[in-house]
């Protein structure tokens, strides 16, 4: 069980995703319009999902996720958190929902995705690690569909794989506007990055970056901020 801001809880089963700094980047550095209708894309337990109402008492979160154990996970940490108003899980494949649910009706998609495109599968959580049930692509095309005109896609991911990013986002008429670059010493290389696309939106790209621990390895401001320190 993890606790995490403003006394929310996790529970996230042996086998599943565990709550990550990936997810506590994410969740920071989304900007939650107001009254924000979120989808969730590839959601797990609902990490995402609950450190967002964590974060605003006034979004709603509707989480997607493919393996069944990880949406049991989910459905419990929703009653166990009080959120049956404000949170959903579908347990789904991503492709499919624009299908299910209405297109063009979420002001924000978030994704947490499988960094790797091959490699030896995780045992702990092959699913969540290697995208062999759901591309790069798909997930965009996907997050391009449900969005509203003006509404925001943000992801976390590997620097490597920025270039095909935005290639993929710009032919789904999703905008790059926010680049943040995360270290986790300020004397390493970027080991992660933080992306918002706005659909339709029109070019002009914000770039920042963020640093985790000093050289000496003591926590940086920012560090202490993300988790509430």
């Amino acid at each position: 069980m993890e606790t995490i801001h403003n006394g929310f809880t996790l529970d996230i089963p042996p086998g599943t995703f565990p709550l990550s700094t990936d997810s506590i980047l994410l969740c920071d550095f989304i900007s939650l319009p107001r009254n924000a209708r979120v989808l969730d894309l590839g959601a797990g337990c609902g990490t995402l999902g609950t450190l967002l109402c964590a974060k605003d008492e006034h979004c709603q979160v509707t989480g997607i996720e493919l393996d069944g154990i990880a949406h049991a996970a989910a459905l419990e940490n929703i009653r166990r958190n009080n959120l049956s108003s404000r949170m959903s899980s579908i347990c789904a494949d991503l492709r499919t929902i624009p299908g299910k649910l209405p297109t063009g009706s979420f002001e924000l998609c978030i994704s947490n995705p499988p960094y790797y495109t091959g490699g030896p599968a995780s045992q702990q959580a092959p699913l969540a690690r290697r995208d062999d049930c759901c591309t790069l692509e798909q997930l965009i095309v996907t997050a391009g569909k449900m969005l509203k005109f003006g509404g925001d896609f943000c992801l976390v991911h590997k620097p490597e794989r920025l270039a095909e990013i935005c290639v993929l986002a710009s032919a789904n008429k999703l905008e790059p506007k926010r680049l943040r670059l995360i270290r986790h010493r300020t004397d390493g290389d970027v080991s992660l990055i933080l992306l918002s696309c706005r659909k339709g939106g029109k070019p002009g790209l914000l770039w920042e970056e963020r640093c985790l621990f000093h050289p000496d390895g003591q926590p940086t401001d920012y560090y202490r901020t993300l988790y509430h320190l």
